[in-house]
């Protein structure tokens, strides 16, 4: 029986991690970006995995867990600037979004992967809330305040012109 419910919490923790991933994956996929739901979903597993697989060979060291923690914060930059794509001749900087949810994404599957079901499911929303109104929000900051926002564009704004 002990071993039921140690597959049920990792198929739990998993299940929920691929859930974080897909729902900011179909975010950016619909906004037709290179790192979609696969991507997301993947990075957010791998977070998720390299936390239990941490939790159960030490014994659940927080040291340990810190330390997988430490490395995904730092390692997922690197994929997340594989997204990132600087135009010479305009100066415009794209993926700039992306690459944020990439890396917000990997320290979701921690969350999930490190039991914090409350943390990552409010993380997730915060993200999602993020991604669905930001857009919005700096065009109408941009008008009420008079700023014009040529060459700041991120990868949202250059993908509604």
């Amino acid at each position: 029986m002990e071993t039921q419910l140690l597959i049920t919490d990792i198929l739990t923790r998993l299940g929920l991690a691929m859930l974080a991933g897909m729902i900011l994956g179909l975010n950016r996929w619909m906004h037709h970006k290179s790192a979609g739901i696969r991507t997301h979903t993947l990075v957010s597993l791998g977070g998720a995995l390299g936390m239990m697989l941490m939790a159960s060979v030490t014994g659940g060291d927080a040291q340990a867990q810190s330390h997988v923690l430490q490395g995904t914060i730092s390692g997922i930059g690197f994929l997340g600037a594989g997204v990132i794509v600087h135009q010479g001749a305009t100066g415009n900087v794209k993926g700039l979004t992306t690459a944020a949810s990439i890396w917000a994404v990997a320290i979701l599957g921690c969350c999930f992967g490190a039991g914090q079901v409350i943390v990552g499911a409010l993380g997730l929303t915060a993200v999602l809330l993020t991604l669905i109104i930001g857009h919005s929000l700096e065009n109408g900051l941009a008008k009420i305040l008079g700023i014009v926002r040529g060459s700041e564009l991120d990868d949202d704004d250059q993908s509604k012109q």
